[in-house]
């Protein structure tokens, strides 16, 4: 049996006898006597096979070779004092193999095993198995495990019950696309996988559970990035009798612990709350990023009655002048980054701008810019666009004109860029806030209706029930350095509100009855008020590892175009199964 595992070993066990199992990480033939690294997901250790003094390992040593899975017995050693390796934990100490024992052989692998290797992540995905014997994924994994796991002591310590619910559920398709499964018993219909527990959990606080959690699995036909996956996990809670302040106080004890016990470090409490519209207009972004400045500073009013006609142009059709501030910008960005054809032009462009106007504040705190938007500044106006921006020589102005939502959000990812291009961005920092009072509809124009901003079973603020259409939703998310970790909503609880919810986005009551009469049943038998958050798990544990990309932390994800590489799926069903189905595929045959 397996005594010790390999990065444990240290001086303290000197002396000892131990048995390790592991893979072959590198072997070395210096003059005779052989040195293997072995490697288990502890870290590695040095094994030396001697031609005298272990005759028997010596012989298998000479056949080894990387990544061969071996048994090893033998005593722990001092290294001598000229091959100590500070760069291992078990630097000190190495094993003579007494025994040496090849489990099983392996064939060079298509990379190497090792961290610091660049390796194509195509070839990454199509050889997972192997990709997850890195160190650093590893990690990663382990990481994930221990963050679920302060995750459910938390919550069952909070007398929060784990519940799972169904996987083969209905279609309800408001929200993203719907994963379908046809079924074979019941001829012509289909499941669907969930896109979250959502109706669920609600209806177990309508069954009296009164605190649920689940870390479940949820999936989404959705275009991928690299912070999504058309399958994921999320941390799903759920909770009765709980005020909207007691519940982003219960979840901020959620994350300090986390922080706490993953990170090391004890974040402030409580969190800072900035409502939704600050949150556009000071930083252009529902999740701000609050490590740094240069927010954005709406100048539309001194540009009211501009004679530069880009200006003035956007304000007679109802549209906004954003000014993004940049320090020291005068000196690191060029007129020619900005014009077109520039970087930071095409960078804007991809977002609907049409274009970025500029003042470069020089000493006296003079302005320099192009003779149109110049010649339309007054002395008033020019020293009332320096106060209100606090704009000092070497300030760079940027303007964005366009509506105010377009405005907003290009500029506001053009300032994350900068921000991190001019190193404003101070890494170090763990700035958690709560973004608030969202609207509860936003209107699409492709269906020509409202549509809800979360999910149509948000509460709407009590001051906003008489009009709907522009009420404030009582949600909340959750954002930790610009990126959302989760959000919720107290949720609507009363059949008559439900409804009138879902005739705002355009439902019938025949349509509401359909989709989801059961829910409006449900809350005709003494529902309570509840209401929940859910948080990306795959997310929170990317950035709890300091990772670009959900990939490094789940184990077997998809490529962006939604495939496994490795089981190769999806793939093609023999037509039998798609009888049985009673399916019948009609894309065209490659």
């Amino acid at each position: 049996m397996r005594t010790e595992y390999c990065g444990k070993l240290g001086s303290e066990y000197i002396g000892k006898e131990v048995t390790l199992y592991g893979w072959i990480d590198g072997r070395r033939d210096h003059g005779g006597v052989i040195f293997l690294d072995l490697r288990d997901y502890t870290g590695i250790v040095q094994i030396v096979a001697d031609p005298v003094r272990t005759p028997e390992s010596f012989v298998l040593a000479e056949k080894v070779r990387s990544e061969f899975v071996v048994e090893v017995k033998g005593k722990v050693t001092q290294r001598p004092e000229n091959s100590l390796n500070p760069r291992l934990a078990t630097g000190t100490v190495e094993i003579y193999a007494q025994s040496l024992k090849i489990l099983n052989e392996a064939k060079t692998p298509p990379f190497a095993i090792a961290d610091g290797e660049a390796v194509d992540e195509k070839l990454r995905l199509k050889y997972r198995y192997l990709d997850l014997r890195r160190p650093s994924m590893q990690q990663n994994l382990r990481l994930r495990a221990r963050v679920a796991q302060v995750m459910r002591r938390f919550l069952d310590d909070n007398n929060f019950v784990e519940i799972e619910t169904p996987v083969l559920t209905r279609s309800t398709p408001e929200g993203a696309r719907d994963y379908l499964v046809p079924s074979r018993v019941n001829p012509g219909e289909w499941y669907a996988l969930p896109q979250s527990p959502q109706l669920f959990k609600q209806l177990l606080m309508v069954a009296g559970m009164d605190r649920y959690y689940q870390i479940a699995r949820c999936f989404r036909d959705e275009d991928l990035r690299s912070d999504r996956q058309p399958e994921f996990t999320q941390l799903d809670i759920e909770t009765s009798f709980l005020s909207l302040e007691e519940i982003l106080d219960f979840n901020e004890g959620l994350i300090a612990k986390i922080f706490s016990e993953i990170k090391g470090v004890e974040v402030p409490r409580p969190f800072p709350r900035i409502p939704y519209p600050e949150a556009m207009s000071r930083y252009g972004s529902d999740k701000p990023d609050t490590r740094f400045g240069m927010e954005l500073v709406n100048v539309s009013d001194l540009f009211a009655n501009s004679g530069f006609k880009v200006f003035s142009s956007v304000l007679s059709a109802g549209g906004k002048i954003i000014c993004l501030p940049i320090p020291g910008g005068d000196t690191k960005i060029t007129n020619t980054r900005i014009k077109p054809g520039g970087d930071l032009f095409d960078f804007v462009a991809q977002f609907k701008a049409k274009g970025l106007a500029f003042i470069r504040v020089r000493e006296g705190n003079t302005i320099d810019t192009i003779g149109a938007l110049k010649d339309s500044l007054t002395p008033e106006v020019s020293a009332s666009l320096l106060e209100r921006t606090g704009a000092e020589p070497g300030h760079l102005l940027l303007f964005g004109a366009s509506d105010e939502t377009t405005v907003l959000d290009y500029l506001g990812r053009l300032r994350l860029k900068l921000g991190e291009e001019l190193g404003f961005i101070d890494h170090t920092k763990n700035n958690l806030l709560w973004v608030t009072d969202f609207p509860m509809f936003e209107f699409n124009t492709d269906e020509n209706r409202l549509e809800a901003l979360h999910h149509p079973f948000t509460a709407p603020h009590p001051d906003d029930v008489e009009d709907l259409a522009h009420a404030r939703a009582l949600a909340y998310d959750i954002v930790w350095n610009g990126i959302e970790l989760g959000g919720g909503s107290l949720r609507i609880y009363q059949r008559e509100l439900q409804e009138k919810v879902f005739a705002t986005i355009g439902l019938t009551s025949e349509e509401a009855k359909e989709k989801f009469g059961f829910l409006l049943e449900a809350f005709e038998y003494g529902t309570p008020p509840h209401g929940g958050i859910a948080y990306g798990l795959d997310r929170f544990v990317m950035l709890l590892a300091g990772m670009d990309s959900l990939r490094e932390v789940i184990a077997f994800p998809k490529t962006q175009k939604a495939q496994d590489t490795m089981f190769g799926a999806p793939s093609h069903v023999d037509a039998k199964q798609l009888r049985e189905l009673s399916v019948r595929s009609t894309a065209p045959q490659s």
